[in-house]
């Protein structure tokens, strides 16, 4: 068994605080005058705050001044942080909390990998904080998904190469990051979204010790 990098994302992923940020936008944009729905809130998975504010504005053909737009930015943060603030351990997705014990009793290095600059209080209110050897989010990277420099940057806190990285996302940015970095992409979700991954799951306790080992022997 090789030592290999397990890079997490994490809305999605581990936890999912995905309906937290629809909430804080949908309050924004429906003060807009925008019909906000679940559907446009998959155009917002894995892509930055500021560029997800940029995608709502299109679609109400919205234009803003800088400082419009960065009030708006303080006001979602700041509703979105009230909702994590009531985070438990039980908002954990299924099948996370036994793959990462079987990383850490296999001697397998873990990494956070997100666009969210709120991963670390999120990781620490659900509990699992400690699980991690590099935590690498929003407040780390200059480029979102796809590009791959979130994903680059952990393995590399890791000391590993991209070739012994494995990437678990749910978003295809997220995939597509992984694969323009060079590792292997396992994918949470719809194979029908999420084209272009290795390997897909639809939820996370799909995963088996099997296939993490085959992982790791690879």
């Amino acid at each position: 068994m090789k030592q290999k990098a397990f890079i997490f994302d994490l809305d999605g992923v581990i936890v999912d605080t995905a309906k937290y940020h629809y909430l804080a936008w949908k309050k924004i944009a429906n003060r807009l005058g925008i019909d906000f729905t679940h559907e446009h809130n998959e155009l917002l998975k894995g892509v930055s705050r500021v560029r997800s504010l940029e995608i709502i504005l299109g679609l109400g053909n919205i234009q803003a001044t800088d400082e419009e737009k960065e009030s708006w930015l303080v006001e979602k943060n700041t509703d979105y942080l009230n909702y994590i603030n009531n985070m438990q351990a039980d908002e954990i997705l299924d099948g996370v909390v036994p793959v990462l014990d079987w990383l850490k009793a296999n001697n397998q290095l873990i990494a956070l990998g997100s666009a969210s600059k709120n991963a670390r209080p999120i990781l620490e209110k659900v509990g699992i904080l400690h699980y991690f050897d590099a935590i690498v989010d929003g407040n780390d990277v200059t480029n979102a998904k796809p590009d791959p420099e979130v994903f680059l940057r952990a393995a590399q806190l890791l000391g590993k190469t991209p070739a012994d990285s494995i990437v678990f996302e749910d978003s295809m940015a997220g995939v597509e990051a992984a694969n323009i970095g060079g590792m292997t992409s396992v994918s949470i979700g719809d194979p029908a979204v999420l084209q272009g991954a290795h390997y897909n799951f639809s939820s996370f306790d799909k995963i088996n010790t099997h296939f993490l080992e085959n992982l790791t022997n690879n």
